[in-house]
């Protein structure tokens, strides 16, 4: 896939564990200090003002490449669910990465809901879809109890503070056998560029500043769904390899897409030396040479972790209680001769 002079590569790189010197990946987005008072990770002010400039921006259709493939993916996992959805609602919808693919087979009504007006006006959907749009910020999350169908939510949820809080909120509204389907980047993103600061800063600085904002793993997103509610999870993750030329056109287009980072204890400036010391670790490690062209790129990878939730209704399949299994897991190895066993048998009372 080409956009924006970039190759989009669906594979798996090596993560070379002895560079990961500081831990970015957190439960909640929110802690609490010695006094026992929570703090905020996140600057939400900072991330408004980003995702309001990358909305106004001349050139912003450049940098839709990364959310506009995993926004169909979403949408494509929405239309595998074999149910119409009355009501839904797309949370973060920013320039409807998720919306545009939506087919009106699955949803009749959707809800656009984004912090930036402008992004709501960009906004479109395919004919045969009723189309409500509202501002609303995902750590302020505000609808009508037992009201949705269905919610969305591509690449927003990750900037939020208080992660529990906010499915809690989203569980609250659906209605029963309602649905969460959302998208957010994971601990694994960007690993290459961050071992690359971090060495470049310790080279030219002797210590470490956070250039990158800490992202969810995938095992407190299961725990964090449960603790708020929801059944039937399933979780995965996909991993989206974007090739650039330098590292400065990666940093280029995290900005365009908004996704700078937003931690509080952020350390805004990066010093011109740091920048090309990381340049050159960067390509040293991680880059590729095209064996056609002879020219060398850099790998970014972005980690996507994918979630399914299911809002419980008594209808719901349940576990069978414990206990209850008449093939024991050490049996596994024979399991063909205990179907035809168990065939043998059945076949055996049925002629009698």
């Amino acid at each position: 896939m080409y956009s924006n002079g970039l190759i989009l590569n669906f594979r798996q790189i090596l993560k070379p564990k002895t560079l990961r010197f500081i831990s970015t990946t957190l439960p909640s987005a929110k802690f609490k200090n010695e006094s026992g008072s929570t703090l905020n990770i996140f600057d939400r002010n900072t991330k408004n003002l980003q995702r309001q400039r990358a909305a106004i921006a001349e050139d912003v259709n450049l940098y839709d490449y990364l959310k506009d493939e995993i926004g169909f993916r979403l949408a494509d996992r929405v239309f595998d669910i074999k149910r119409k959805f009355k009501l839904a609602a797309d949370i973060g919808c920013n320039r409807g990465y998720i919306s545009k693919h939506i087919s009106p087979d699955s949803v009749e009504e959707l809800i656009l809901c984004d912090v930036s007006q402008k992004n709501l006006d960009t906004v479109s959907v395919m004919d045969g879809i009723r189309v409500r749009k509202q501002i609303l910020d995902e750590e302020y999350i505000e609808f009508e109890p037992n009201t949705l169908d269905l919610v969305v939510s591509c690449l927003s949820l990750h900037w939020v503070n208080d992660l529990p809080k906010a499915f809690k909120k989203i569980l609250e509204s659906l209605k029963q056998d309602g649905v969460l389907l959302a998208a957010v980047f994971g601990g694994d993103t960007l690993y290459e560029l961050r071992s690359s600061l971090q060495l470049a800063e310790l080279e030219r600085r002797g210590g470490l500043s956070p250039h990158i904002s800490p992202f969810t793993e995938v095992r407190d997103i299961g725990s964090l769904l449960t603790n708020a509610g929801f059944t039937m999870l399933t979780i995965d993750t996909d991993e989206i390899v974007v090739n650039y030329p330098t590292v400065f056109e990666l940093m280029w287009d995290l900005k365009g897409m908004a996704e700078s980072n937003a931690a509080l204890n952020r350390s805004v400036h990066l010093q011109r030396d740091v920048q090309f010391a990381a340049a050159a670790i960067y390509e040293q490690l991680y880059g590729k040479t095209d064996p056609e062209t002879g020219k060398v790129t850099i790998p970014a990878t972005f980690q996507i972790i994918n979630m399914l939730g299911w809002k419980p209704h008594p209808k719901q399949p349940k576990p069978i209680e414990r206990g209850t299994g008449e093939v024991s897991l050490k049996d596994l190895y024979k399991l063909d001769e205990i179907i035809k066993e168990i065939k043998t048998v059945k076949n055996d009372s049925e002629g009698r």
